[in-house]
């Protein structure tokens, strides 16, 4: 097996909205603002090789929606999904699978895109299945009014009329579930329903790729939650059940969001679970 991280992209967000009700002296100690009070994101992918699988986990925002629409979420940088993953030597119609850990557009949207002549949308990935979940569907397809800007139709539709949607199994006795791709799954509801939370075996290490559980460094103690978060409470309690087997078990956990650190460790400490060891990809996946 092999693993290459792949940058989608890079956007800002307000930092109060990705830190909820914490106080800004606090948040802006781990992710600075600027003068709009936007901090440095990143939508960092990963792409699993086993054997003639190649798996990419989320796939960022794409690049199908309007000028204005991007205007609001600052994008810096010049990377994309298709330049990181020539960097390591593949391209899209190499990726036999997408995994989605959600169906918010940050981690999706580049799932879907234009048709040749702009008259309607297709796969990105044309030889791939696309994997979410029934009652994550169900969620993203129905949304509530909260969500309803974060779940764009013509992200997640195409999945389905093009005949490419999947669904992995959902646990009925507990949180963990080995998933059809070879890796268990941790599902968290806090953020949003059924969001899912790879756990992948690599040369005896279990690297936890964390989605929206865990978007920053700045987030690992329990009272820093997304605004974004449908329930915030749910959140924490997922998050300190998570941390906690993270610390016990040494997880390296890839952060999909964090602009400056790629993959961190944890360790319990007097005041709960907190930064132990930050690491490059390479460190880890050589």
């Amino acid at each position: 097996m092999n693993l290459f991280p792949i940058n989608a992209g890079n956007f800002k967000l307000d930092g109060g909205a990705m830190f909820g009700v914490v106080p800004k002296s606090l948040w802006q100690k781990t992710n600075p603002a600027d003068s709009n009070n936007m901090i440095d994101l990143i939508a960092r992918c990963l792409l699993i090789e086993d054997g003639n699988r190649l798996i990419l986990i989320d796939t960022g925002m794409g690049n199908k929606q309007s000028e204005k629409f991007f205007g609001y979420y600052h994008l810096w940088g010049d990377d994309t999904i298709e330049r990181s993953l020539k960097q390591v030597g593949f391209h899209k119609d190499d990726i036999t699978d997408v995994f989605m850990t959600h169906l918010h557009f940050d981690h999706c949207g580049g799932s879907i895109q234009w048709n040749k002549d702009k008259t309607g949308y297709e796969p990105a990935f044309r030889n791939a299945a696309y994997w979410s979940n029934k009652d994550h569907w169900k969620w993203a397809t129905e949304p509530n009014k909260r969500e309803k800007a974060s779940f764009l139709k013509e992200n997640i539709l195409p999945m389905e009329e093009f005949g490419r949607l999947k669904f992995t199994s959902i646990p009925k006795t507990n949180l963990l579930e080995n998933s059809e791709l070879g890796f268990d799954i941790f599902f968290a509801n806090g953020h949003t329903d059924k969001q899912m939370i790879p756990l992948i075996k690599y040369k005896e290490k279990t690297i936890a790729f964390m989605a929206d559980l865990l978007p920053t460094t700045g987030h690992i103690p329990l009272p820093f939650v997304m605004g974004y978060d449908t329930r915030p409470l749910l959140t924490l309690d997922e998050k300190e059940i998570f941390l906690n087997t993270a610390a016990d078990d040494n997880y390296y956990l890839f952060l999909e969001h964090d602009a400056h650190n790629e993959i961190i460790t944890v360790q319990h400490t007097e005041k709960g679970v907190r930064l132990k060891d930050v690491y490059k990809s390479k460190e880890i996946f050589n």
